[in-house]
């Protein structure tokens, strides 16, 4: 292997590991939009769990703040899940020439693309559940 494969396979790991970096990046802050927002609302509503997310918001504060902050913290992790996406699918987008780093880095593709997927299906449940439950429950009258 020359001089100059070898600086494209550093290359190409380092490029591999940004975007993981950034997928379990997107994981951490979709996974705080529930957290902060839409798991004490649901708690609260469905399951009358009223105590239990008090003592949780006394014993961590910052969710009050994130609760107050929640259009920046969806906006935030929306930006975030839609940057992950486009370096995952995005339009040439490819793996390295030899066949033990094309499979590293297909493996680690796979693995990002579930978790991104992952990532915006608990984001949606948090915007629903943040945003549109309680306009939706109003609207229907129950």
């Amino acid at each position: 292997m020359g001089t100059d494969a070898r600086v494209l396979d550093q290359v190409e790991k380092r490029r591999t590991l940004r975007e993981t970096g950034l997928v379990a990046f997107t994981l951490f802050t979709s996974t705080g939009t529930l957290v902060c927002c839409a798991l004490p609302i649901m708690l609260v509503s469905i399951a009358g769990m009223g105590a239990f997310v008090a003592s949780m918001t006394s014993t961590f504060p910052i969710l009050v703040t994130l609760s107050e902050q929640k259009a920046w913290v969806f906006a935030l992790s929306g930006v975030m899940l839609g940057g992950a996406g486009w370096l995952l699918w995005r339009p040439g987008r490819t793996c390295p020439a030899d066949p033990t780093l094309a499979q590293w880095c297909d493996r680690f593709a796979t693995w990002n693309r579930r978790i991104v997927t992952i990532s915006a299906a608990i984001w949606m449940i948090g915007f629903f559940a943040t945003f549109l439950a309680l306009p939706l429950r109003l609207a229907l009258d129950l």
